[in-house]
C-alpha cells in the first residue's frame, strides 16, 4: 500500500486525537517497519489494518467508522499533493466519472507499484452516479469517506448507499446522489 496512505493516517491520529496516541499505536502495533513510513514508500496492507485495529480498540470506535473518517480526512490531502491530476474546474461528478479512466491512470504513472481499486460506472444521471467498487482489500468504506470528503471539497452534499454485490471477488455497488449544499 502506498506510503502516502500511512503518513496521512498517522497525521490524522496526531491531529484528530493526539500525537501521544499516534506514538503509542506505532509503538504497540506489530508493524513491518516499526512505525517508520515515507509518503513515497510502499508498505504491507497488513500494517494499515494493525494501526486501525489498535486505534479502534483504544478509542472504542468501530473500524468502519475510523476508515470512513480517514477517507474524509484524506481527500483534501490527496488533492493538495496531486492538483495536476484533477481537471481544471472539476466537479465531484467529473472526478467520479474519471476515477478509472483518468485519475487512477495518472496515479499509476506516479506510483507504478500501487494496487488500486477498480471503479466501473453502472449508471449516471444528472444528479448522481452508481459505481461498482472492486478490491480484495475491501475498503469500500474508505471509498465512501473519500467521496464524502470530495463533496466537502467541492461544496456539495451527497447521499451514499452501498450494497455488497459479491464477496469473491469483493465488489460493492456505491450509489451516490449529489445535490447542491443548502444554506443554513
Amino acid at each position: 500500500m502506498l506510503g502516502i496512505i500511512f503518513t496521512n493516517l498517522v497525521e490524522m491520529i496526531e491531529t484528530e486525537i493526539s500525537a501521544e496516541m499516534a506514538d503509542e499505536i506505532l509503538d504497540e502495533a506489530e508493524l513491518s517497519t516499526d512505525g517508520a513510513y515515507t509518503s513515497v514508500g510502499h508498505y504491507p496492507f497488513e500494517d494499515v489494518l494493525a494501526i486501525v485495529t489498535l486505534l479502534s480498540e483504544k478509542t472504542d470506535t468501530p473500524i468502519p467508522d475510523l476508515i470512513f473518517a480517514f477517507g474524509q480526512y484524506l481527500f483534501p490531502k490527496l488533492v493538495a499533493g496531486h492538483q495536476h491530476i484533477l481537471p481544471k474546474n472539476a466537479t465531484l461528478m467529473d472526478l467520479l466519472v474519471q476515477l478509472d479512466s483518468n485519475i487512477h491512470v495518472e496515479v499509476l504513472k506516479l506510483y507504478p507499484n500501487a494496487t488500486l481499486p477498480t471503479f466501473s460506472i453502472l449508471e449516471q444521471t444528472s444528479d448522481g452516479i452508481v459505481l461498482e467498487y472492486g478490491s480484495p482489500r475491501q475498503l469500500d468504506t474508505l471509498a465512501a469517506g473519500l467521496i464524502t470528503g470530495g463533496s466537502q471539497y467541492f461544496g456539495v452534499e451527497v447521499d451514499i448507499a452501498m450494497n455488497t454485490l459479491s464477496d469473491e471477488p469483493y465488489r460493492v455497488k456505491i450509489d451516490v446522489k449529489i445535490r447542491e449544499k443548502v444554506a443554513n
